[in-house]
């Protein structure tokens, strides 16, 4: 397939290391926020449900003070909605609003993929590199949840490489709704199509080629837009 070719040509760097020799503490709000997230994008938290504090806390297993914290930062970003004595509201979704969604997100990943290609580093280009094989690797198992945490992590990486913190922080909330509607309305045929373009931008990156990285990451919102149009016709 093309997104291999674009795989097998990315520029080599040292070996990945191991996933146990690379792990860091992780503060209990970031763990309950990373699994929410990763509820409410997988639809496990179904769009426009309601639940409580009490019962993520529990689902979670986590304390009440870094699972509260999440939930106040999801709310900031829109995905979830905290209403007094009703309990906590999922995010709808309407297949018109990822159009509103990209259309956001556009410009501000072009910014960050111009800077990544000017500032990336070898910690960052390791990690898209282990985006780039842990996304292949999604494809070609067909796991579509494997897939979109290589897509977070591609994401991760691309916020690491730009050294832009205030584009960065934009950017997040938008490819988190990003990839929910991609979830619900793509998921099952677009992997391929999908990792070829993110693959592609990841190769202009490492290249240092800002301008070839802007046109990648046009062209990949290009792709997801087609997608969103599709979706809101249905």
């Amino acid at each position: 397939m093309i997104y291999e070719k674009y795989i097998r040509s990315l520029p080599l760097i040292s070996p990945l290391i191991s996933a146990d020799a690379n792990a860091t503490f992780e503060p209990a709000a970031t763990k309950a926020y990373r699994a929410l997230e990763h509820m409410i994008v997988t639809l496990e938290l179904a769009p426009s449900s309601f639940v409580t504090e009490g019962a993520l806390i529990e689902r979670l297993g986590l304390g009440r003070t870094p699972v509260r914290e999440a939930i106040q930062r999801l709310a900031w970003e829109g995905l979830l909605d905290i209403r007094p004595r009703a309990g906590i509201a999922v995010a709808p979704l309407h297949a018109g609003d990822w159009l509103r969604v990209l259309d956001a997100r556009r410009g501000i990943e072009v910014v960050l993929a111009r800077s990544a290609a000017r500032f990336v580093t070898r910690e960052a280009a390791d990690l898209f590199h282990e985006a780039a094989l842990a996304m292949q690797k999604a494809v070609i198992s067909g796991n579509v949840l494997a897939f979109i945490q290589a897509d977070k992590a591609l994401d991760e990486a691309l916020a690491i490489a730009a050294d832009n913190p205030f584009a960065a922080r934009v950017a997040a909330p938008l490819q988190t709704h990003s990839r929910r509607f991609w979830y619900r309305y793509k998921a099952d045929t677009g992997l391929a199509e999908s990792a070829e373009h993110h693959v592609a931008l990841i190769r202009s990156i490492l290249d240092g080629d800002e301008e070839g990285a802007a046109k990648d990451a046009k062209k990949l919102m290009a792709l997801l837009r087609g997608h969103a149009e599709v979706a809101a016709t249905r």
